[in-house]
């Protein structure tokens, strides 16, 4: 089985995967084009985005507050393996029925979110460690959707930062890291 947020998921994991198995040790301790986070803290709250929407997917509580440690030993192939049952999760289209009973939002919506999460950490990561990330331009116009539909919601609740003007065209992954408080820009 499969629903249109795992096939965007699927699209999308490999390509920050293949960026997180990138990441050195030495590169944990550099800034990220999220503020507020090192490559070493955004690795671990990219962690708990994988394990977290898996669980949410199933219309499980979530605890955001943990503090894990994840990048023990092994910590690159956990995250392919989290990746992917992120990306099992959401394959069941039940996942996709109804409204999120922690986050009060139609699950439609929470799975775009995980989705935007991976693509956008996923590329502040690429861009912290001097690394490139291709995103599909599938999961571009579903990141540019979900905006459309809670990107102002997102900036309120402190998911987003305040939008970054760009020249990049307007349904382009530059427009839509703008759109996410992100400058296209960024550089170390």
């Amino acid at each position: 089985m499969s629903t249109k947020t795992s096939e965007l998921l699927a699209v999308a994991a490999p390509r920050t995967v293949a960026v997180v198995r990138g990441i050195s040790d030495e590169q944990l301790g550099l800034p990220t084009p999220c503020p507020d986070y090192t490559v070493r803290d955004l690795l671990g709250h990219l962690f708990d985005v994988v394990v977290n929407f898996q669980a949410l997917a199933r219309r499980e509580t979530v605890d955001w507050s943990g503090k894990t440690d994840h990048l023990t030993e092994g910590w690159r192939d956990r995250f392919a393996a989290e990746a992917a049952r992120l990306i099992e999760a959401w394959s069941d289209p039940a996942a996709l029925d109804g409204v999120s009973p922690g986050m009060g939002l139609p699950q439609e919506t929470v799975g775009s979110m995980a989705l935007i999460d991976l693509t956008v950490h996923g590329w502040d990561l690429a861009r912290a460690t001097g690394q490139e990330l291709t995103v599909d331009p599938a999961v571009v116009s579903a990141g540019h959707e979900f905006m459309d539909r809670m990107g102002d919601t997102g900036q309120k609740m402190g998911a987003f930062g305040p939008p970054v003007p760009t020249e990049a065209a307007p349904t382009s992954m530059g427009a839509l890291l703008g759109r996410a408080g992100r400058n296209p820009a960024w550089t170390r």
